[in-house]
């Protein structure tokens, strides 16, 4: 809660951090489980896209088939530590930008959305496995 403590830590979730917490043969569940714990330990706010829910949605589908994919859409619907956030032709515009100052990397359009969304939410970090987040200068998640 804002107040005398200052403001809550507000984090974007990456499509490889949900992955990871809904597969316990994903090699990094152990540390996602541990970032989600201490993320609803501090009472951290938690968003993530649509782009990225449908990115998850199609890993999942694919590798573990649609009773899991759906599971982790329940999982995520009932949440009430996330906020599901739709993007905007703002963050379409923003997006564009990201792409073309990061055009020497291969940045999917999900991820230049997501660094256009945890600009506009004033994300205090990210929750992510890859390295496209910290290239483009944002700070990862740790407990």
């Amino acid at each position: 809660m804002p107040g005398a403590l200052g403001p809550r830590e507000r984090v974007l979730v990456d499509s490889g951090a949900w992955i990871a917490l809904a597969s316990a043969r994903d090699g990094r569940h152990a540390d996602a489980l541990r970032l989600f714990r201490a993320a609803l330990a501090g009472r951290t706010e938690l968003l993530t896209t649509t782009l990225i829910v449908a990115e998850v949605y199609r890993l999942l589908l694919f590798r573990a088939g649609r009773s899991v994919a759906m599971g982790a859409l329940d999982r995520l619907d009932r949440s009430p530590s996330l906020r599901l956030v739709h993007p905007g032709d703002e963050h379409h515009r923003r997006a564009r930008e990201w792409l073309v100052k990061l055009d020497d990397r291969a940045v999917s359009y999900t991820d230049a959305v997501s660094f256009a969304v945890a600009e506009a939410e004033a994300c205090t970090s990210v929750m992510t496995f890859d390295d496209d987040f910290t290239i483009a200068g944002f700070r990862t998640y740790t407990d």
